[in-house]
């Protein structure tokens, strides 16, 4: 039976088994990995994931498409969590081992979603996750460029950024209405440079791009005085998109213990 996808949870289900087939092969699953798949949808990667003799957990809101997993996957191996990936605790799912994380993300909250997931950075190998090509290009983007955010930085903190392959509309039903691309996560070891206290990086960041026109003096001005920029060696007539991911650390650094 085909299960209709639904708007409201941004579903597109992959349909191309070449594209497929080179998602399992840059996963490179094996036995004794703990895999946690996000949306797993129809089960489209579900089922050469966990024919990879992995151990196989599957977060799914839709309470349809888990019973129809559960049913289709009876004989095994795998778990199917019905619930909401942004509300999850994912060591917790994977039993606090590492872990890694696959999804062909619903394109409507794969931005929070990512966040999300990069909480538990410490804990995850590695990330394999379809996104819309807008969002993989501010993720990977550099000081300068118009899509440099929050997302770029943040990301870029905990983790190496590498696009793998692009993956056009037509390999979905439905098609969705932008270009897809599959892109490998790499949790650093440890952080490129230091951020102080956890939180700090997050605050300066978000604070910095929630007004991207105005310069770090007025942008800042609830949390850093010009003084403290100064000292932290940034020019504080810069604006955040100046910014690499050094000097923010430099100014989460900066930042007064106590002010999390």
């Amino acid at each position: 039976m085909h299960h209709q996808p639904r708007k409201r949870f941004g579903q597109n289900f992959l349909r191309d088994r070449s594209v497929i087939d080179r998602i399992i092969a840059s996963v490179a699953p094996k036995p004794g990995d703990v895999l946690l798949e996000i949306g797993p949808g129809q089960g489209a990667l579900t089922g050469p994931l966990l024919d990879s003799g992995a151990e196989l957990h599957v977060i799914e809101i839709d309470r349809d498409l888990a019973a129809m997993l559960r049913q289709r996957f009876s004989d095994g191996g795998i778990r199917v969590h019905n619930r909401d990936a942004l509300k999850c605790d994912l060591a917790d799912i994977a039993g606090q081992r590492p872990f890694r994380l696959v999804g062909n993300l619903p394109y409507n909250i794969s931005t929070p979603l990512i966040f999300h997931c990069l909480r538990w950075s410490e804990a995850v190998r590695d990330m394999h996750f379809m996104l819309q090509k807008e969002v993989v290009e501010r993720m990977a983007a550099q000081p300068g460029s118009r899509t440099y955010g929050r997302l770029s930085v943040m990301v870029q903190y905990r983790c190496a950024v590498a696009p793998l392959f692009a993956v056009p509309a037509e390999c979905f039903t439905p098609p969705p209405k932008v270009d897809s691309v599959f892109l490998r996560l790499l949790p650093h070891a440890r952080p490129p440079f230091d951020a102080g206290a956890a939180g700090k990086l997050d605050r300066v960041v978000a604070a910095a791009f929630n007004q991207r026109r105005k310069t770090l003096r007025n942008a800042l001005r609830a949390i850093l005085s010009a003084d403290q920029i100064i000292a932290a060696g940034i020019d504080p007539a810069q604006r955040a998109e100046q910014l690499g991911l050094e000097q923010f650390c430099r100014l989460a650094r900066a930042l007064p213990d106590g002010a999390d």
